[in-house]
């Protein structure tokens, strides 16, 4: 390993990021193989495809790679790349969710191993995916954070709260107000189960249904 290269593997994030604004040809990289695998799951989480996953993971660090300047230090490195692979991943699903549901293949060669199951059972699964996604495209981004971070990505109210530099009763705050907007919206399908009330409470607690 070269001197540069051990510089920069001691450097913080914020750090590297400086130095890929800079110049730095390789901090950009070293920044990307740091935190790839837990991007790459907060992609897979929010879009729940691996194939769309991967593609959000791309164009959210294209689109780090290009805004990098714009990092303010508001908040640690990690949080925004977060932030932006979350929203990268739901502009992918709202695209998704736009296009008209295509044709499902019902041929068994294009489900190699997998047992014969019921074409309209997959239609419907994927309707819903694609009724509570755009759902989520519709929250207003504070809630949709919240929402996703503590609902969909399984992150407690503490981390979320530090993920999103604010403090834990706003997390729970905006989660409520999100669920409570959810569930009327998505109402009409009949799964309450999807969506856990999560009550805001000024000792800081938790408090699920």
């Amino acid at each position: 390993m070269t001197r540069d290269a051990e510089q920069r593997a001691e450097a913080s994030d914020a750090e590297l990021l400086a130095a890929h604004v800079a110049g730095d040809p390789h901090a950009f990289s070293e920044l990307v193989r740091r935190h790839r695998d837990r991007l790459w799951g907060v992609a897979l989480r929010t879009t729940g495809d691996p194939e769309e996953a991967s593609d959000a993971l791309q164009d959210a660090l294209i689109s780090a790679f290009r805004r990098a300047e714009q990092f303010r230090g508001d908040s640690a490195v990690t949080t925004w790349l977060h932030r932006i692979v979350v929203n990268a991943s739901l502009d992918r699903l709202r695209r998704r969710a736009v296009r008209a549901a295509q044709p499902l293949p019902d041929d068994d060669e294009s489900l190699p191993g997998a047992a014969v199951a019921d074409p309209l059972d997959a239609i419907d699964r994927r309707e819903t995916q694609l009724v509570v996604t755009a759902a989520l495209a519709e929250l207003p981004v504070d809630q949709r954070e919240a929402v996703l971070l503590v609902d969909v990505e399984g992150w407690s109210v503490e981390e979320a709260a530090a993920m999103l530099n604010c403090p834990t009763g706003t997390v729970k705050s905006r989660c409520f107000r999100g669920r409570a907007k959810l569930a009327k919206r998505l109402a009409h399908l009949r799964n309450p189960d999807q969506i856990e009330p999560v009550t805001p409470t000024e000792g800081g607690e938790d408090h699920r249904g």
